[in-house]
């Protein structure tokens, strides 16, 4: 068994700023320029065993490891003046990032819908400990059988609990 997901997000923020006392403008103002990008890969490897299964259900034993690669970037710039008087810029960037492995433990199936069993409700859930203090993931959903293969549509949610003092907590 085995699953990856791959996740690429970010964003940017720009902002400026006027100064001003009791209502009266001056003259001066600040700039900011802030990007943050998260990246990263989990990537869960494992071996099944088949604990019980009849013609429209399967349950069964998951048992593996779980990898969490991240990696975060923070960059920023700001700049102001007084007057017409440009002030030094200030900028930097932050990059922190880190490889995770942990057993997991867990189970996955699916439950057969009506006499045909062409509908189903696939489910899966392991928790899991290591490099981490605790990791779990669940998943349940709705799936439809086709001669072809099985369409499925799913809610999935991943938790991790960091040991404290790590580069991410």
């Amino acid at each position: 068994y085995t699953d990856v997901v791959y996740m690429d997000v970010g964003g940017s923020k720009y902002g400026s700023r006027d100064f001003s006392v009791g209502g009266v403008a001056l003259p001066g103002g600040v700039d900011g320029n802030v990007h943050y990008d998260l990246k990263g890969w989990t990537w869960t490897l494992g071996g099944t065993w088949r604990l019980s299964s009849d013609a429209h259900s399967t349950a069964d034993l998951v048992f593996g490891a779980r990898m969490l690669d991240i990696d975060q970037t923070l960059r920023y710039e700001l700049n102001g003046d007084i007057a017409s008087i440009p002030l030094p810029g200030r900028s930097g960037e932050s990059k922190v990032g880190f490889t995770n492995w942990d057993a997991i433990v867990g189970v996955k199936g699916r439950f057969g819908l009506g006499e045909s069993g062409r509908w189903f409700v696939p489910y899966y859930l392991d928790v899991g400990t290591g490099e981490s203090d605790l990791t779990w993931q669940a998943m349940g959903g709705l799936g439809y059988t086709f001669g072809w293969g099985d369409v499925v549509a799913a809610w999935r949610y991943l938790d991790y609990d960091m040991k404290s003092g790590k580069k991410i907590e």
